[in-house]
């Protein structure tokens, strides 16, 4: 279920949330009146992102016999059939927490639950679909946040773009993982990191909050291009690897400077201290 990547998850839910307005200082009031929203929300993309990493083991168990037998499937801790009875268990319960959330939630939510399973089924090896499903799926968690208020979706939907072209990246070096990588694919994502930062501070400059935005933008991209440079130097597969378990809890630090851009920093503050507990839970948990 990789917890450490769920943590993540609900950091995307969040920023969307603060997106919509609803951590802002002028509806702070209202604020609990979206509190049980802002759980049942939280709770739904948790369980998506789970259900989601579940049937990727699933339809990869025979691949991970070679590859990766220390996974839970090939090492004989749990069934496979009992791993896809878990996984059908977390999507459903992230499809219909966010339908008590409200109905365009709950359709998000579903279209979540089918792009995951349509890359771990279809398109996971392919270079550029499988990539772009596997951005569409962070693309409309964010937008999973910002229905809390369905008005606000065809104002800021298009914020999604900049989530999809940041795991794009991710998955495009993953691939590298096992055997080693390509230098150009590696500099390739370093070229779309710095498109996808600039995108960012570019609503930090508009929304006047570009100091803020850049208190969490600037340890974002200490955070990703670390392991990245180092990658490129060496494409050996641990270092692919580490950079891409360092892209995705990095995540974090990126919703908490959308949350910066668009709320408060009390608000970025609160979502990146979730990402202590994500990588305490990276060194117990697997991320890639």
């Amino acid at each position: 279920m990789r917890p450490a990547n769920m943590v993540t998850s609900v950091a995307d839910v969040l920023a969307g949330i603060a997106i919509a307005g609803v951590f802002t200082r002028v509806a702070a009031p209202t604020v609990p009146a979206y509190l049980s929203n802002i759980l049942l929300l939280s709770f739904s993309t948790a369980c998506l992102y789970a259900g989601g990493i579940v049937f990727n083991d699933v339809f990869d168990a025979e691949l991970d016999k070679i590859e990766r037998p220390e996974r839970a499937i090939p090492s004989g801790i749990i069934s496979l059939k009992q791993a896809a009875t878990l996984g059908v268990i977390l999507l459903l319960l992230g499809i219909t927490a966010a339908f008590l959330s409200g109905i365009v939630s709950g359709l998000l939510a579903a279209a979540i639950a089918f792009f995951a399973l349509l890359y771990n089924k279809f398109s996971k090896h392919h270079f550029i679909f499988g990539p772009l499903n596997m951005g569409i799926c962070r693309g409309l968690n964010l937008l999973l946040g910002i229905s809390i208020k369905p008005p606000l979706l065809p104002i800021w939907y298009f914020l999604a773009i900049v989530p999809i072209i940041y795991i794009f990246c991710i998955t495009m070096i993953s691939r590298g993982e096992v055997n080693g990588g390509s230098k150009r694919n590696l500099y390739i994502a370093a070229l779309l990191y710095g498109i996808v930062a600039a995108n960012i501070a570019y609503f930090g400059f508009y929304n006047h909050t570009l100091w803020l935005t850049a208190f969490f933008l600037c340890p974002f991209l200490w955070m990703i291009f670390k392991p990245l440079i180092k990658a490129i130097k060496d494409p050996a597969g641990k270092n692919i690897g580490a950079a891409v378990k360092a892209g995705v809890i990095s995540l974090i630090l990126m919703d908490a400077a959308w949350a910066a851009t668009f709320s408060t920093i009390y608000v970025a503050l609160l979502i990146a201290c979730l990402l202590p507990i994500s990588l305490w839970l990276a060194r117990i948990f697997a991320v890639t």
